[in-house]
């Protein structure tokens, strides 16, 4: 295998690819650097932890069409014709060649047989083997994905766009279904406002910045602390408390407490 690889801006400077959250884009360069020669990639999940990044960041790629998951476990980047152009004396073929032989090129891009298998290919090879897979109906349950369409209608997951920046350099875009979780075990936090809060902390202590890993046990001791505390209720109790502090007596009553015999009424003194 090559020690260099190539990315052509093509594939790389594209909205479709630009509109992934950073840490996607990341794990693309990576895989694309530790694929043979063929463009597939014999241990992804390795790479995920080596990059730092989540399983959710290799099911925007399986989505977005940048890669294709065999159900052994490898992928294949869908694009790597167009990135890299290797010269035949260096050229070392896939060890992959029946998930090879499940490919066709379409301009240059890697997609599936419609059937899965073309023919001339035996279906009796036995499994256990990577380059010995029984084929059967494709699937990517590893990944928990349902779908190989390179461009599925929905989303690959729903992001509140509140950015926490990480240690790494790249930013952790909340999802809203965590921030709704995150509502009903802190119903006193005024949960997206502690986030801003948050994402200005992280912004001023750049040292003390979590990994991808450990962010979600930061977001959780913050909000249980705050939640301790009071949370917003604690805060609209201080409000209220002010506002009796600044309460003024009316003039008329005033008056009326002279009448009694006093001689004033200051704005903190009671009735009685």
């Amino acid at each position: 295998m090559a020690n260099r690889r190539m990315f052509s801006l093509d594939v790389v400077d594209t909205d479709n690819f630009l509109d992934m959250p950073i840490s996607a884009q990341c794990l693309y360069f990576h895989l694309g650097m530790r694929a043979d020669d063929d463009g597939f990639v014999s241990s992804p999940r390795r790479i995920v932890k080596i990059a730092n990044c989540s399983s959710d960041d290799m099911k925007i790629l399986f989505s977005k069409g940048y890669v294709i998951p065999f159900e052994n476990g490898i992928i294949v980047i869908c694009h790597w014709k167009q990135n890299n152009s290797i010269r035949t004396d260096r050229y070392k073929e896939t060890r992959f060649l029946r998930e090879k032989g499940m490919l066709c090129s379409n301009n240059g891009k890697y997609e599936l047989f419609p059937t899965g298998i073309p023919d001339g290919i035996p279906s009796d090879i036995p499994a256990g083997n990577p380059d010995k897979v029984s084929i059967g109906k494709y699937s990517i349950d590893k990944y928990s994905i349902n779908t190989i369409c390179p461009e599925p209608e929905q989303p690959a997951a729903d992001l509140s766009g509140i950015l926490l920046p990480l240690i790494d350099g790249t930013d952790y875009d909340v999802p809203l279904q965590r921030i709704e979780k995150w509502g009903g075990a802190y119903p006193a936090v005024d949960i997206k406002q502690e986030l801003y809060k948050m994402a200005a902390w992280l912004d001023s202590n750049p040292v003390r910045r979590k990994t991808r890993r450990g962010i979600d046990r930061f977001i959780n001791n913050w909000l249980s602390r705050e939640q301790d505390r009071g949370g917003a209720y604690k805060a609209s109790g201080r409000q209220q408390d002010q506002r009796q502090e600044e309460y003024e007596y009316p003039p008329e009553y005033k008056e009326m407490y002279k009448g009694l015999g006093g001689n004033s009424v200051s704005d903190t003194d009671g009735p009685f």
